[in-house]
């Protein structure tokens, strides 16, 4: 279920496309689902967010108008038409959930004779989430709404999550018994639970030992308690399998990120997108990557952005205060610091004085930008421009303060800035004061 415009989130946009560590909020769930191998996969969504939503191995249904969660599975009918097996319900605002968790529901559903069987879970929190009500036997006799719940019924700690499994046939005829009889004026699916107790089918629950897993988000300081949970596990992750992260509380890594054994990560970085930090590297502090590899032993930071199509190879350096972009640093070259390298290859060996700039803009428009080769064993000085397309060869060295605009032969010194000229007396002639003032 995608299709809530999530008014609480108090944006523009829907609150099933916020991002979320380099996801969606939906992607999450999602994600969640796919090792399920769930045929067909349905995402109901609203009209606006149909083509947002659309995607390889999903079939989008649309639920016209917001009338609930139960018109809103109800608007899955179609895509489903014909369907006999087990219908899993989830949320698309659960970015929480795991495969294991949903396997395990699914698992309990087909060992049990329950027409549904809902996830369950005891928050650590007050959530204001349907209370699941059981009779004296311990057997659900309902859901209730906290809209809708009385005292009594809030005092319930065992809460409903939003996702269940119900039998394909038992689900659609339970939908056709809802009425909007409620707060909200809705069709609650949740009433479904009530309406097949009522047929004398069972429901069955499945409870989660991890109450953050089933919490959704409906607002952004949900949604910020979301990514601090998934960066852990993320960081967790990483940290068994061999990588060192100083203060994980500081560092933010998406979920394609790779990280090799014996990487160190350092404070206050970011490693997003399909980051690959290989063994030996340590980068940071203050770092942020971008689709970028980090060779082994590599160094990056402090203060450092590398962005997408940044490489760099074992043993390179990118320093304090620089910025890469498509660019490839050979093997144990160093851009020590406060230097732009953009659309570059700069071979093995070389060193990128402090200040230096490729110079990548196209001059004339409609022009693709420049690139900049750089060979092998190269020295630059310090204040460097090197504007594009231009290539120096190997064993060359640049002269300080120099702008190089024509191509370098191997082995040769190039560059030598106007030398300095100073004018006596210039700013007090200019200003008309007296030398003593």
């Amino acid at each position: 279920m995608a299709a809530g415009l999530g008014t609480r989130m108090r944006s523009e946009a829907p609150k099933h496309l916020h991002p979320l560590l380099g996801k969606r909020l939906v992607d999450w769930a999602l994600d969640a689902v796919r090792p399920l191998d769930p045929e067909p996969l349905v995402v109901v969504t609203s009209p606006e967010t149909t083509d947002a939503l659309a995607g390889e191995g999903v079939t989008v249904a649309v639920q016209q108008e917001a009338h609930g969660t139960g018109d809103a599975v109800a608007a899955a009918r179609g895509a489903l038409a014909g369907f006999e097996g087990d219908v899993l319900v989830l949320s698309g605002d659960a970015p929480l959930v795991t495969p294991e968790l949903l396997q395990g529901l699914v698992d309990a559903h087909r060992n049990s004779v329950a027409a549904a069987t809902v996830l369950t879970f005891e928050p650590v929190r007050p959530l204001p989430y349907g209370r699941i009500v059981r009779d004296a036997d311990g057997n659900v006799q309902a859901i209730v709404e906290e809209g809708d719940a009385t005292q009594d019924e809030r005092a319930i700690r065992e809460l409903n999550s939003s996702t269940y499994v119900f039998d394909a046939a038992e689900l659609w005829g339970a939908l056709d018994e809802l009425k909007p009889d409620n707060v909200q004026g809705e069709l609650y699916l949740t009433d479904t639970m009530r309406a097949l107790v009522e047929a004398g089918k069972p429901v069955a629950t499945y409870k989660s030992e991890d109450p953050e897993a089933p919490v959704g988000v409906n607002t952004r300081v949900e949604l910020a308690a979301a990514a601090a949970v998934l960066r852990d596990r993320i960081n967790e992750r990483h940290m068994l399998a061999g990588a060192t992260i100083v203060d994980p509380q500081a560092t933010w890594i998406d979920p394609q990120v790779e990280l090799e054994p014996d990487t160190v990560v350092q404070p206050f970085t970011v490693l997003r997108g399909a980051t690959r930090v290989l063994r030996g590297a340590e980068v940071g502090p203050h770092v942020v990557a971008v689709d970028a590899v980090i060779g082994e032993r590599a160094l990056v930071g402090p203060f450092c952005y590398l962005r997408p199509g940044t490489v760099l190879e074992a043993g390179a350096k990118a320093g304090t205060f620089v910025e890469i972009k498509n660019s490839r640093i050979g093997e144990g070259t160093k851009v020590p610091h406060l230097s732009y390298i953009g659309d570059a290859e700069i071979g093995a060996s070389s060193n990128i004085g402090a200040g230096g700039i490729t110079v990548n803009y196209p001059h004339e428009p409609g022009k693709p930008k420049g690139r900049t080769k750089i060979g092998r064993n190269v020295r630059t000085g310090v204040q460097n421009a090197f504007v594009a397309p231009l290539e120096i060869g190997d064993d060359a060295w640049i002269a300080v303060g120099s702008v190089i605009t024509d191509d370098v032969p191997s082995g040769s010194l190039a560059g030598f800035a106007p030398r300095q000229v100073t004018k006596e007396g210039y700013v007090y002639d200019k200003h008309g004061r007296p030398a003593d003032d």
